[in-house]
């Protein structure tokens, strides 16, 4: 089964991991990009792995990661790109899990724009529901086959900032839609004046999110 690379931080208590958390960039990034966000969350979940992972395609400047490539925007050219990554994000999800000796549950996903359409398609459709499922500037690709696909009800919190220049935040509060009438627990937050990226007033509610799911 495919799989995907990535850089660990944790367990903060130093003790043996009881949960894991997958961390997923977005395009033209890598791993790192998100990493630092396992220390500002590392009071929330003390006894958590994080995983930041790497996309499983190189973009195609040449620099950085991605998931799929955008040189064609339409939904039906994202909804293929998102089925074709897919299995590596549920195959990273089952052999971390194995390799951390953990129940299949024992886990959640957050993502940032590609990487939070990443996190809402996959997580949605594992055939064990994540904790929580967090998603940051993203949009829910592929939105009419949910119903028939979806396997799971975990907890979502998707968080976007009503300046964003890349992601539209309408994107978000399209998805909430979809996934309240699909009865998916979801909570949104639309942040006054944040463009496309993360601010502490996300960071905070993604902790909150984190730790609702773990506790």
């Amino acid at each position: 089964m495919p799989t995907l690379d990535a850089i660990h931080w944790g367990p903060a208590s130093k003790a043996t991991p009881k949960h894991l958390i997958i961390l997923c960039h977005g395009l033209g990034a890598d791993a790192y990009d998100l990493i630092d966000l396992a220390s500002s969350w590392q009071h929330a979940c003390p006894d958590a792995m994080f995983a930041s992972v790497h996309a499983p395609f190189p973009h195609d400047s040449g620099f950085g990661r991605q998931w799929w490539s955008v040189g064609d925007r339409s939904p039906s050219h994202a909804e293929a790109g998102v089925r074709a990554a897919a299995p590596y994000l549920h195959g990273f999800i089952d052999a971390e899990l194995v390799r951390l000796n953990l129940p299949a549950d024992a886990y959640a996903i957050m993502g940032f724009s590609q990487g939070a359409m990443m996190s809402l398609f996959a997580g949605l459709r594992h055939p064990t529901a994540p904790r929580a499922i967090l998603a940051f500037s993203g949009a829910l690709v592929a939105p009419d086959s949910l119903a028939a696909e979806l396997t799971n009800l975990a907890p979502v919190l998707l968080v976007h900032g009503e300046n964003d220049e890349a992601v539209p935040v309408s994107r978000s509060r399209d998805a909430e839609a979809v996934l309240k009438a699909a009865r998916v627990p979801v909570e949104g937050h639309y942040i006054p004046r944040l463009g496309h990226g993360l601010d502490d007033t996300g960071i905070a509610l993604g902790a909150l999110a984190l730790q609702r799911g773990f506790s």
